[in-house]
């Protein structure tokens, strides 16, 4: 399965990658992370996992969301108002 449609399939990597959007300016990567994991949404190990798949996909970089990462980021917000 290739990673674009392993993150079309999988929720806990759409709802990071929401996270991530939607996150405070004072709150990093790695709260976000840890926030989910306190909502019992994945593990620590699995959202480094996660995190690590998105960087792959180009959507997010150590700095910030890249541009293909907002965009789906928007669409996963889209389909989250549905």
């Amino acid at each position: 399965m290739s990673l674009e449609n392993e993150f079309s399939e999988n929720m806990e990597m759409r709802v990071l990658l929401l996270g991530l959007y939607k996150k405070k300016e004072e709150e990093s990567f790695k709260d976000v992370v840890l926030m989910l994991e306190d909502s019992a949404l994945f593990t620590r190990k699995e959202g480094k996992k996660l995190f690590k798949k998105l960087k792959e996909l180009s959507y997010i970089t150590d700095e910030g969301l890249t541009l293909l990462g907002i965009q789906k980021a928007k669409e996963v917000e889209m389909e989250f108002k549905i």
